[in-house]
Formats: structure tokens, C-alpha cells, sequence
């Protein structure tokens, strides 16, 4: 009997040791090598200080900055456990609301939305991206349509004109992932840092 068990306990180890530490280590290793900026979160700086990750969107509220895709993230409620509290960007909970589009505080949070951004920019449609939020909660980026939205109300609190806040706009748009995949976008964190590099001088 222990002649049949052995062989089995063997290739579990055997696999064990394969697929749980050296495989993982030398992809890792591997990737640190060939992507060093990826394999370290995509990590952004200003001044030498880290700024924020490019994967992940950050609350951005001023009106000097673009907003991103609203964050329906949350955490745990420091006064009380049991319950949850609105925590925008929370890489730790990474999810979406889960609310349908029937549902009743949705259909109000987001008629009210509108109703803000209109004020904003009354002769512009709002774009869908500025309104909703996204499954994980944790988008970088928005449409070009949601970033040219937003351009009177930048070029305003910036005192800057509407066509250089918009030709930042167009030099951060990423195209479609090798000319077919996904939809054109801008990085919001990228797009900011370049508006202050810009108004700075």
C-alpha cells in the first residue's frame, strides 16, 4: 500500500513546489526583467514622489481638475463594523454597486448627476461615463467625450483658453489597443498632471 501512496504523495509536493513557488517566482522574476514599469504597479511620479498608480483612478473634486468615472467602492465604516461607508477608488474592494437600471436610488443618483453636469455645460449632452460607474470601481480613464465635457468648466477655474485645455485633451487620447480593441480613452491622473505642468510655467 505504501508503494501505491508514495508516488502520489511525491507528485503533490512535487507539484506543489512547482506551480505554488518556483512557476510563480520566475514569472515574476521574468516580468520584472521584461515590464519593470508594470510589474511595479504602473506607478506615477511628480517630483520624485509617487503620485498615484496609472491602472488605478484617484477622486479628483476641484474644479480646476478633470473628474473621473464615478466610484461606487466602499469600506468598512470605522464607527461600526457591520456596516460600510463610500470609499472612492478602493483597490481593496474592487465592485461595482450592483443596482439595476431600474432600480430607484440609481435612476435619482443618476438623474441628479445630470442635472449638475448640465449646469456645468448646458449645451453639450452628458456623456454616459460621467454618470455611471464602471464594474470595478477602480477606472483610470474616461472617454474623450467625458474629458472635452468638462473643458469649459477647467478652462474657467484655470483661466486658461478652451482650446488649450481641449488640445490636451486630444494629445492624452489612447486610441483602440492595437487599432481594433476597446474604445479610444484618456487617463485622467496623466491628463491632470499634464494640465498643472501646463498652467505651472
Amino acid at each position: 500500500m505504501l508503494r501505491e501512496i508514495r508516488p502520489a504523495i511525491v507528485f503533490i509536493i512535487a507539484l506543489t513546489l512547482i506551480t505554488g513557488l518556483v512557476y510563480p517566482l520566475a514569472i515574476t522574476g521574468l516580468a520584472g526583467v521584461i515590464f519593470p514599469y508594470q510589474a511595479q504597479g504602473s506607478l506615477v511620479e511628480k517630483d520624485g514622489k509617487v503620485v498615484g498608480s496609472a491602472l488605478i483612478g484617484q477622486e479628483f473634486t476641484s474644479d480646476k481638475y478633470f473628474h473621473g468615472r464615478l466610484s461606487a467602492t466602499t469600506a468598512p465604516d470605522p464607527a461600526d463594523s457591520t456596516k460600510t461607508i463610500p470609499a472612492p477608488y478602493n483597490a481593496a474592494n474592487s465592485g461595482g454597486s450592483n443596482l439595476g437600471p431600474t432600480n430607484k436610488a440609481l435612476v435619482d443618483r443618476v438623474q441628479g448627476d445630470v442635472d449638475k453636469l448640465k449646469q456645468e455645460n448646458p449645451s453639450a449632452a452628458v456623456p454616459i461615463d460621467l454618470v455611471t460607474t464602471s464594474a470595478s470601481g477602480l477606472d483610470p480613464e474616461i472617454s474623450p467625450a467625458a474629458a472635452l465635457f468638462q473643458v469649459p468648466r477647467i478652462a474657467k477655474a484655470r483661466n486658461m483658453p478652451e482650446d488649450r485645455v481641449r488640445a490636451l485633451v486630444d494629445e492624452h487620447t489612447e486610441g483602440r489597443a492595437l487599432g481594433f480593441l476597446g474604445e479610444p480613452r484618456v487617463n485622467v491622473l496623466a491628463l491632470n498632471l499634464a494640465l498643472d505642468r501646463v498652467t505651472a510655467r
